[in-house]
């Protein structure tokens, strides 16, 4: 793979660079993601729901996720990122602005409760610009205008050594299953690198 620039920055959430996100995308995975027709389809989120009320969504995600380093993606990890996406892109912010509570329930289960309507909040955690790429915990408790050194995703390749291979496909392999628009990515990312 030859990038069109070096890439000095890896925090996706810190700068808007180009190759940062196109790492970015090979390295961790979303929440929700945008189809071929624009239309928000579940990535690393098995089911969600909204609330008679329409201002709770209940999210939980899909059996196997798991980061790089072999540790499972739990709702705290995401919670974390949601949190430090929405510190620095607009539609984000607005929705955190109308956020009352913003929570893990378990493991594997999170909820977003709204203080007034929020219409795109699927569209909105499955931005393609300004993309809610999920981290650990770890990382994403890092203030959001502070740059994060360590990359540890659960997308479709590993960075090591400052280069991309490929994460094992297979769930024996490691305890992490990626999600099918992170198989795709790889399939498309592996034939240009």
């Amino acid at each position: 793979m030859v990038p069109e620039v070096d890439l000095k920055i890896l925090d996706p959430i810190w700068t808007t660079a180009t190759i940062t996100s196109t790492h970015g995308w090979a390295v961790y995975d979303t929440l929700f993601a945008m189809d071929g027709k624009l239309k928000v389809q579940p990535q690393m989120v098995e089911k969600w729901e909204l609330d008679d009320d329409g201002l709770t969504w209940r999210f939980r995600l899909r059996d196997g996720l798991g980061w790089h380093d072999g540790t499972p993606v739990t709702a705290k990890d995401c919670v974390a990122s949601i949190r430090r996406w929405a510190a620095r892109f607009g539609e984000a912010k607005i929705m955190l602005e109308r956020t009352e509570k913003l929570d893990a329930v378990d493991e594997k289960s999170f909820v977003l409760k709204l203080k007034e309507p929020f219409g795109p909040v699927l569209e909105a955690l499955g931005n393609t610009s300004q993309v809610c790429f999920m981290m650990r915990a770890k990382e994403a408790e890092t203030d959001p205008f502070t740059q994060i050194k360590d990359v540890v995703g659960s997308g479709p390749l590993i960075f090591e050594a400052d280069q991309w291979r490929p994460a094992p496909a297979s769930p024996t392999a490691r305890t992490r299953t990626t999600s099918r628009a992170a198989s795709r990515r790889a399939a498309t990312l592996g034939a240009r690198w």
